[in-house]
């Protein structure tokens, strides 16, 4: 879910830039001790997760893990997604270095949403972990296509349009990472609960 240099135009890019830098900023006052070892292990997996393609129809798409790492990190998942995103930008030109802002606050706003809404099921037991791991992926990922569809919006494309589309491309993901999530989560809650806790 990235968007490619020249897409957009300017100012859509210096305002993806300024809500980055203030996520940024935020985020790194937090990096401190365990958590920061944390936020590099997941910053690794967000970069192998997102080579990892999944067939969509004629199409794919891949896991993104955003809302998984919002869960963890809260608002350590700025810094967490620049990094990949831009070591994604360098290494294979997904997207681009003048919208690296734009495209790091469309993964980490709605993943820092994700854990400000179901954090705290997690710590949950029975159906309201299932449902706060689930409903993460949900919301990290279809926010990050709302994002998109309204930032392309501007620029002409049809909101609505673009906005199904996202929706239908990315419903399988979603699912797949909400599956996904629950196993993760419900791993981590037996071994090493204290990763957790970490993430506060």
């Amino acid at each position: 879910m990235h968007i490619s240099e020249g897409v957009l135009p300017a100012w859509e890019i210096a305002v993806g830039w300024g809500f980055t830098s203030l996520g940024l900023f935020w985020g790194l006052r937090k990096l401190e001790g365990e958590k920061l070892v944390l936020t590099a292990l997941l910053t690794s997996l967000f970069f192998v997760a997102s080579l990892i393609h999944v067939p969509v129809g004629i199409s794919s798409t891949h896991l993104m893990f955003n809302g998984f790492l919002g869960l963890l990190l809260c608002e350590a998942v700025f810094p967490a997604l620049f990094v990949g995103l831009l070591l994604q930008a360098i290494l294979f030109q997904f997207g681009g270095l003048f919208v690296l802002g734009v495209n790091t606050f469309n993964l980490a706003f709605p993943a820092l949403l994700s854990c400000l809404l179901f954090r705290r099921w997690i710590f949950s037991e029975g159906i309201r972990f299932y449902a706060g791991a689930f409903l993460s992926a949900l919301v990290a990922i279809f926010g990050s296509g709302l994002l998109l569809s309204v930032e392309l919006s501007l620029i002409g494309e049809h909101f609505l349009t673009g906005a199904g589309l996202i929706l239908l491309i990315h419903l399988p993901i979603a699912t797949v990472e909400g599956i996904i999530y629950i196993f993760l989560l419900g791993f981590i809650k037996k071994v090493y609960p204290n990763i957790l806790e970490t993430g506060k």
